[in-house]
This record gives C-alpha cells, sequence and structure tokens, in this order.
C-alpha cells in the first residue's frame, strides 16, 4: 500500500506540477503527516524533489524529471476497459479513436493482463443513458467539445425556459449524466449550466478567454447537484407509505428525496411509515406521489392532501362513466 501511494505521489507531481502537502493528503484520502513521511522516504530514495513554504509553496519535481514507474497492475489494466463510455465517446466523434486506443492497449499488454482485461469486457458493459428514453440530438456537440478544448469563446441561441434567448459564454467543461450532456460555462459574472441539447444555434470565436486556474470540473458539477437538489426542494410534506411504496422511491424519485424517506422513516402500527419528504411545490408534488398510487397517503401539507382528494375523485368518476 505505501509503495503504491509514493508512487502516486510522483505520478500526482509529474503530471499535475506543484501539489502542496493538503493537496496531496486530500487527493490520496491519508493525513497531512503520511505526506510529510513519504516525501522524506522520496528524498531518501533519490528523487528530485523540493518544497517551497508560503502561500504559494507545495512540492515539486526538477524540471525535466520523469519517472518509468508506471507498469499496469492487473486491477489497473482491467479498470480501464470498464472507464470507457462507447455511447459518450461516438457522440463526441471519438468512437473509431477509443476503439484504436484500446486494440493498441491490449496489444502492449503482456498476456496474462491481457487474458483478464478481455474477460472484464466479455462480463461487463457500462449503459449509461436512462431506460425509456431516446438520446437527444446533439448536432451542436463536436463544436461545443472542440471550445471547451480550445478555449474559445462561444455566441449560442439557447432554449431556455423563458423561450430563446442569446448567450456569450465561456466553455469550461463537459459533463455527461444518465445519458445527457451538459455545459459548465462562464455567462458575465456568473458559472452556469447548459443543456447541450437545447442549443439552437452556435458560433465558434476566434476569441480566446482564461480559463480559471485551479478549476475542478467534477468538484464544481458536485456542489451544483447539492445546492440545484437544495433550491428545488423547499417545501415538506408528510406522507405515509407502504413497505412496496418505500422501495419504489428509489426508482421514482431522486436519491435526495429517498435518503430523507429512510432517514424519517417512523414505524407505524399498520405496517406502514410515516416519513417526511422534500418537495418542489404542490403540483409537482401531486404528480410524483399519484405515480405511487395506494402505496403513498399525503398527510400534509392540507393544500397537497386536498389536492390528492380532489385529483383522485375525478379520476373516480371519469372512470365510473359509461
Amino acid at each position: 500500500m505505501r509503495a503504491s501511494r509514493l508512487m502516486s505521489i510522483l505520478l500526482l507531481l509529474q503530471t499535475r506540477g506543484r501539489m502542496t502537502a493538503q493537496e496531496l493528503a486530500d487527493r490520496l484520502e491519508v493525513s497531512v503527516r503520511t505526506i510529510y513521511r513519504d516525501v522524506e522516504s522520496l528524498h531518501a530514495a533519490g528523487i528530485p524533489l523540493y518544497g517551497d513554504a508560503g502561500t504559494n509553496g507545495g512540492y515539486q519535481l526538477l524540471d525535466g524529471y520523469r519517472t518509468r514507474l508506471t507498469g499496469l497492475t492487473t486491477d489497473e489494466a482491467e479498470s480501464l476497459f470498464l472507464a470507457g463510455l462507447p455511447g459518450p465517446a461516438a457522440e463526441l466523434g471519438l468512437g473509431a479513436v477509443v476503439t484504436a486506443a484500446r486494440l493498441k492497449l491490449m496489444a502492449a499488454l503482456p498476456v496474462e493482463l491481457r487474458d483478464r482485461a478481455g474477460r472484464v469486457r466479455e462480463r461487463f458493459h457500462l449503459d449509461a443513458p436512462a431506460w425509456y428514453r431516446e438520446r437527444d440530438p446533439l448536432p451542436f456537440l463536436p463544436a461545443v467539445a472542440d471550445a471547451v478544448w480550445r478555449d474559445r469563446v462561444l455566441d449560442v441561441r439557447y432554449k431556455s425556459w423563458k423561450g430563446e434567448v442569446t448567450r456569450r459564454l465561456e466553455p469550461y467543461g463537459l459533463v455527461v449524466k444518465a445519458g445527457r450532456w451538459y455545459l459548465v460555462a462562464r455567462c458575465g459574472e456568473s458559472v452556469r449550466t447548459y443543456r447541450v441539447w437545447q442549443i439552437l444555434d452556435l458560433a465558434v470565436l476566434d476569441e480566446e478567454f482564461a480559463r480559471p486556474e485551479g478549476f475542478d470540473l467534477a468538484a464544481h458539477w458536485q456542489e451544483y447537484l447539492t445546492e440545484f437538489e437544495s433550491r428545488l426542494r423547499r417545501g415538506e410534506a408528510v406522507v405515509r407509505l407502504t413497505p412496496r411504496g418505500l422501495a419504489r422511491l428509489r426508482d421514482l424519485m431522486t436519491p435526495g428525496v429517498a435518503g430523507a424517506a429512510e432517514r424519517t422513516a417512523v414505524p407505524l402500527p399498520d405496517g406502514r411509515s410515516e416519513v417526511t419528504l422534500p418537495i418542489e411545490s404542490v403540483e409537482h408534488a401531486l404528480g410524483e406521489f399519484l405515480r405511487l398510487g395506494g402505496d403513498a397517503e399525503v398527510r400534509s401539507p392540507p393544500e397537497l392532501r386536498r389536492r390528492m382528494v380532489e385529483t383522485l375523485e375525478e379520476l373516480t368518476a371519469r372512470y365510473r362513466e359509461d
């Protein structure tokens, strides 16, 4: 484990340049004190690694030093054949490139690793898109990806909830979630998220923008998801669920709602559980809870319970008509 961590420190510094002890500790999930000990060990082994103190300090390899300790372990070789998502790669125009890279990797691996990597491909397949949904039309995705790669400003015509709008964007990165592509870009003074399939037209400009130093796309996306969930769910509903209804929440609602149900569930004498769930609005919650049918009984807020009763009475009357 320690030898693997020492090699990871070398490869991180080789690929990312200067990093602080705290950054290394966070990345490798160890304490800062452990990083200090590891750096001393690398020094003792003759690795040209030096550190600077101060606000802009950190550890760095001597310019020009490259480690050759890049041999793949068995687990690493296997994981590479799980990492590629052929659908998104094809949408970016990289399907053939990914296929060629895999073939070259297979040819370069020792026989024993090649066999194990082949077994992974035979036994596991990653399919990112959600169920029951056709792929979004993405005519502008390659152009957006090119602008992201080359740090070029975009002029876009975009379909928002307000209607068609025009925006000048500095594209920082692309994210694919549940088979859908999102563009993270600066517009004016704020960094926002745009649905690539809602871009109606665009022009890639010759103007180059300065990417923020240290911008972490993955960290930004996680913060965005957390903020989006908290902003979306502003109200609460008390609901009584059967065991089946409680289990179905994982499939029908977001992880935040399902997690709230698990945290707040109070068993009732009739076998059901009473839970407190975050909701976006009465109208939105009405549609969500109707999907649970008889497995859910809304207790509050009163407005939501009243709307549930009215809707069910309307449906009952409609189905009783000859």
